[in-house]
């Protein structure tokens, strides 16, 4: 049997999170009595647990953390709250045809298979649970297709659309602006904070992707929306993105209906999504000439081929005259 942390140990793996700390003494409580404490938990019974876990000992993004239960109740709603140690293969089979019936994206389906494996490997290592090996659970094959990006003359319709009259309507134009002048993406979006902006560099920090901080640049068009809205806020919270009431950071399943919505009535016939708007950036550098390591530090991608996976030949206009300039057999 493992020997109790210490104080000292306990808070070091913990942190000092209000609501984690309260739950710390059951967790290890468990772990010391081992699977007799609670005999084949089932997947509701252990989230919260893997979650606080991932948080504070894998030092997982609170951003992740969300993307993380998000898809772990998903898995639940298509499932069912199962034991982890009844859990196979099959459940997962189920799961890929569950959600390819009701139309989700292979990278929808790719973000609860992940998160499930990363969960089970939680349950199996850390809590010495029986259950079905992480990597017997193959993700759905993610085919490459062409980037969807928006033209100029989309962009314009989109924003014309957005009535900036309303509280609503001014806080989702303003964020569109960020998101066009900046190329972020929405969890770094929406993770902003005031003190986090430099106003004179037209940079801020942010916490992007596997809880790395990275510079984001603004547009100076980008920039006074956002003074413009930050000056119509009476509240004084961190986050640059609230809700009105209560007043609380503005979490990304708030924004999809508005995305849905102004696509709706600006007739675009193509999917829109915050992340179409970071394509729409990316395409855009590319297009009007801006190098493809320039690119890559813009985006924040962390290897160069990434960016030259998604935006290389991505003009395909171009690619036609180059086409039709340099092929030719016979002189």
């Amino acid at each position: 049997m493992k020997t109790q942390k210490s104080a000292v140990e306990r808070k070091a793996f913990y942190g000092t999170d209000t609501r984690f700390n309260q739950q710390k003494t059951t967790l290890e409580s468990r772990t010391d009595q081992g699977i007799d404490a609670r005999r084949n938990p089932t997947i509701a019974d252990l989230m919260e647990d893997f979650l606080e876990y991932a948080r504070y000992e894998l030092n997982f993004s609170p951003q992740t953390i969300i993307k993380y239960r998000d898809s772990i109740r998903c898995f639940m709603r298509d499932i069912e709250n199962k034991p982890v140690e009844d859990l196979d293969v099959q459940d997962f089979l189920h799961l890929k045809k569950v959600m390819m019936d009701r139309g989700a994206s292979e990278a929808r389906i790719s973000s609860v298979v992940y998160a499930m494996r990363s969960f089970l490997s939680y349950c199996q290592n850390f809590l010495k649970l029986s259950t079905l090996a992480p990597k017997q659970i193959r993700p759905p094959k993610r085919y490459r297709r062409e980037v969807i990006f928006l033209t100029k003359e989309e962009i314009e319709r989109f924003i014309k659309t957005i009535n900036v009259k309303t509280w609503n309507g001014f806080r989702f134009r303003v964020l569109v602006e960020v998101l066009l002048g900046t190329g972020m993406r929405i969890g770094e979006t929406l993770s902003l904070n005031r003190k986090s902006i430099n106003w004179n560099r037209k940079e801020a920090k942010v916490v992007g992707k596997g809880n790395k901080e990275r510079r984001v640049f603004f547009t100076q068009r980008s920039l006074d929306w956002l003074r413009r809205y930050l000056e119509a806020r009476d509240d004084s919270h961190e986050a640059v993105f609230v809700t009105k009431r209560p007043i609380a950071r503005l979490h990304r399943d708030d924004i999809w209906r508005f995305f849905d919505r102004h696509r709706k009535l600006a007739r675009i016939d193509k999917k829109l999504t915050p992340h179409i708007l970071r394509h729409t950036v990316a395409t855009n550098l590319v297009f009007n000439g801006c190098p493809i390591v320039h690119v890559k530090e813009i985006l924040g991608h962390e290897r160069l081929d990434t960016t030259c996976k998604y935006y290389l030949g991505v003009d395909k206009e171009q690619a036609k005259k180059a086409h039709r300039q340099y092929l030719s057999f016979v002189s």
